[in-house]
């Protein structure tokens, strides 16, 4: 039985330190292959970050946020069209909005509706923010805004979602709330506190914006590493970075089956130990009944990126593979490409240089080159990088910080690039 404890999110000097013990590599064993990476234009100006990319029915979106002034911010999207972006569209605009480099902003469309949520600050507190949606229904030109996803009032931390199309017309959410760690009034009058435990929810949204069914999937979680999900042929499954009274935060896999959330449980027992959230949550995809999973973990000082392929729909996880442990920062993302196969993204530091890099493997073990997409900066600054496949392409986009200003890159490549070498023959 899980109880509460004290917490807080890990500095990134924490983290980077673990992970620096790790990052003089024993032998140069890690070549890239001089892949053409074809960079997409995306002159939006340097007051931006944030970007997520999502692909379903034919069309690729990508949302980002813009500082329109200190107080302001924005949102948009624009679509990928013959290989170029749309002019961008404005979502919302709005104040106290809280902007995270962690914590971003997300559209997804399904047959024609679109549903994009943002953060917005609900007190002065540091981690006190609510999910706002955003409904733009199929023929409409206007957003329905600051739409409800939850009846809590409590002035804690919601957020780390995820937006997935579901049923015909709905969509499935899924968040980590905050409203169990609300302070105890009688000790801490009207402050948002860290006494109880972060949970984590999921709901389905109508295509009116109506909240469907929510329920809670797990009550004691990490708070504040991303969610994931992704939706098998039986049906939704939910990763996320769970929390033991042992203070092991590994990543755990819950189902919905017959109509039932199933118990969570550890997809791989890495046995990480640790005081306090890492920031960097996992990531899922699936064809059919075949799921892959991408993780960062740093188990006995170890920093690693893996990847855990299911053949049952999650039910359960063949022998993870290890696809990084030489500066790994993780920030990952998947993206499966046929039953057997993956595409892994992650983020590397090594001699005082951080890139982002890309690498196919496969559910028997067997890893591909790794493709260097770009150089990055190592700071929070950068954000979590997005993949998404769209046609025979794998698409990427990232912030790319400097003296004070942020803007969004975006480039492409060719599936087939990510077939050149086995390293299982080197």
């Amino acid at each position: 039985m899980k109880k509460a404890f004290p917490t807080f999110c890990l500095s990134l000097s924490i983290i980077i330190s673990v992970i620096s013990c790790n990052s003089k590599p024993k032998e140069k064993k890690n070549k890239e292959h001089n892949t053409t990476v074809q960079k997409i234009n995306f002159d939006q100006g340097k007051n931006i970050s944030l970007p997520y990319l999502v692909s379903t029915n034919e069309t690729t979106l990508m949302s980002w946020v813009t500082k329109v002034n200190d107080s302001t911010s924005q949102l948009n999207y624009a679509t990928l069209e013959d290989g170029n972006w749309s002019s961008p569209k404005k979502i919302v605009q709005g104040q106290n909005w809280f902007v995270n480099w962690a914590d971003y902003p997300m559209i997804v469309e399904n047959n024609g509706t679109l549903l994009a949520h943002f953060l917005k600050k609900s007190s002065d507190e540091t981690f006190a923010y609510d999910i706002k949606l955003n409904l733009q229904k199929s023929q409409d030109s206007t957003w329905q805004t600051e739409l409800p996803l939850y009846s809590d009032e409590t002035k804690t931390e919601h957020g780390f979602m995820t937006l997935l199309p579901y049923k015909e017309h709905s969509f499935f959410v899924t968040w980590l709330d905050g409203r169990n760690m609300a302070a105890d009034p009688k000790k801490d009058s009207g402050h948002a506190g860290h006494h109880g435990t972060m949970s984590i929810r999921a709901a389905e949204i109508d295509k009116d914006g109506t909240v469907l069914s929510e329920q809670i999937l797990d009550s004691n979680t990490c708070t504040c590493c991303q969610t994931t999900a992704t939706i098998t042929s039986n049906g939704p499954i939910v990763l996320y970075r769970d929390r033991t009274d042992d203070e092991i935060r590994d990543i755990a896999i819950t189902r919905l089956v017959d109509g039932e959330w199933t118990t969570p449980k550890f997809i791989h027992d890495d046995g990480w130990v640790i005081g306090g959230c890492p920031v960097n949550g996992p990531k899922v995809d699936a064809i059919g009944d075949d799921v892959a999973a991408a993780w960062f973990t740093a188990a006995n000082d170890q920093a690693q990126v893996k990847v855990a392929f299911s053949e049952n729909a999650g039910a359960s996880f063949l022998k993870p593979i290890l696809v990084s442990n030489v500066g790994t920062l993780g920030r990952v993302d998947i993206v499966m490409t046929d039953s057997d196969h993956a595409i892994v993204s992650w983020m590397e530091s090594i001699d005082n240089l951080t890139y982002l890099k890309a690498m196919k493997v496969n559910k028997l073990g067997e890893k591909f080159e790794p493709i260097i997409i770009s150089k990055m900066d190592m700071s929070r600054s950068s954000g979590f990088p997005q993949m998404e496949r769209t046609g025979n392409k794998i698409l990427f986009a990232w912030t790319k910080v400097g003296d004070g200003t942020s803007e969004i890159e975006t480039a492409s490549v060719e599936l087939n690039a990510f077939s050149n070498q086995s390293l299982n023959t080197l």
